[in-house]
């Protein structure tokens, strides 16, 4: 089985966003997309729990793993969304639109949320998702 015929369970998109971090060739589908940013809200999550309860109830100061867990996931999560973009046939310098306020983010929803090009598009065949 390879990356472009994996399912896109949660656990196999997550893999897939790790493992390509620093891949922005090809195309990703919604479901990588979408799982990987449900997997990113989690996890901050959980370390904004720990890092909270470590920081204030026992007074360690722990705010830089918050920092070193971000710094895990930035390529990973810039990776994907441009992969994103490519599926939808569009450069991944459109990903600098977060840059505006409100309007970009918004755009770039929109975006993610839109089906991606329907055959093959300048950035390659589109993933063959199963289930």
């Amino acid at each position: 089985m390879t990356d472009d015929t994996a399912p896109r369970s949660f656990p196999g998109s997550i893999d897939i966003c790790f493992r390509k971090s620093f891949t922005f060739q090809g195309r990703a589908p919604r479901t990588e997309l979408w799982y990987f940013v449900l997997f990113a809200v989690l996890v901050g999550i959980v370390v904004g729990v720990a890092v909270g309860v470590l920081t204030f109830a026992v007074g360690i100061n722990v705010l830089w793993v918050r920092f070193l867990v971000d710094l895990v996931m930035l390529p990973a999560s810039v990776s994907v969304q441009v992969r994103r973009l490519h599926d939808l046939d569009r450069s991944g310098w459109w990903w600098w639109l977060f840059l505006i306020p409100v309007v970009g983010a918004i755009i770039l929803l929109v975006w993610n949320c839109s089906r991606g090009t329907e055959g093959p598009n300048r950035f390659g065949p589109p993933v063959v998702v199963y289930d």
